[in-house]
């Protein structure tokens, strides 16, 4: 779970809502009495070029918001399906936000218990989490503002909920999310360990086997160094005395039956 991550997707949860939320208030005003809505603009585009005549640029826009209207017009059995996609995507953000607190919540207690060892320094981390929560908040503060107090009313009782749901799971998440940390930091530390272990056995059985190498080569130089001295010994490794050569040079008398 890297905050970063989690920050990416509660941003674009957000950006989804706020899109949904567009949407569905297109729809919902456009829901009415569509001859009304369309006679509304046909008299507020000649109101404003009564004057003077309107130019080609704006008689395509006049012609483009029209389209528009009639187009969400059409469009309003879509509104429940809007209405699900907007709470999954408000879910998903809260979801986010739960999880990225409950890890600034578990650095924070593990800062004043372990010693950190990674590579940023205390202050970058601690800015970066007080600059990722603020933003989280503003991000929550706008989805307010748009759903309640910028949307249909039915938006508004849907955020509530979808708040007071998330904020409950948001405290089990948390412990949840702490246990789990708490779990993954002891495994790394195993990890560590091991690796820490296998690294040293590795170097000694090197080590090992340089000495081993050496001192094979150092018994094959004492041989050769030995032959090249003393020839008149063979080439045995361990030579026989003169009492031993003596009776190997003595006449073998074999018997027979």
């Amino acid at each position: 779970m890297d905050p970063i991550t989690l920050f990416a997707l509660a941003n674009t949860a957000v950006a989804a809502v706020k899109k949904g939320c567009q949407l569905y208030k297109d729809i919902k005003g456009a829901a009415g009495d569509i001859k009304a809505v369309l006679k509304d603009l046909d008299e507020q585009f000649h109101s404003n070029h009564k004057d003077k005549p309107a130019t080609v640029t704006q008689k395509n826009a006049y012609i483009e918001e029209k389209n528009r209207v009639i187009e969400l017009s059409k469009k309003q059995g879509e509104t429940v399906g809007i209405y699900t996609e907007i709470g999954n995507h408000l879910g998903a953000y809260y979801d986010s936000l739960n999880k990225c607190m409950a890890i600034f919540a578990e650095e924070e207690r593990r800062s004043k218990t372990q010693v950190y060892t990674g590579d940023d320094s205390l202050g970058k981390r601690a800015l970066q989490r007080v600059l990722m929560k603020k933003q989280l908040e503003q991000m929550g503060t706008e989805l307010r503002e748009i759903m309640v107090y910028q949307s249909p009313p039915e938006l508004g009782a849907l955020y509530t909920e979808v708040e007071e749901m998330m904020r409950e799971m948001g405290k089990e998440q948390k412990v949840l999310i702490s246990i789990q940390m708490q779990r993954e930091a002891v495994q790394q530390k195993r990890r560590a360990a091991r690796l820490k272990q296998l690294y040293q056995e590795f170097i000694i059985g090197i080590f090992i086997l340089i000495i081993i190498t050496v001192m094979g080569a150092m018994f094959m130089w004492v041989a050769h160094d030995r032959q090249q001295k003393y020839p008149q010994y063979g080439n045995e490794l361990y030579p026989k005395s003169e009492e031993q050569r003596r009776k190997e040079k003595q006449p073998q008398i074999y018997i027979g039956r």
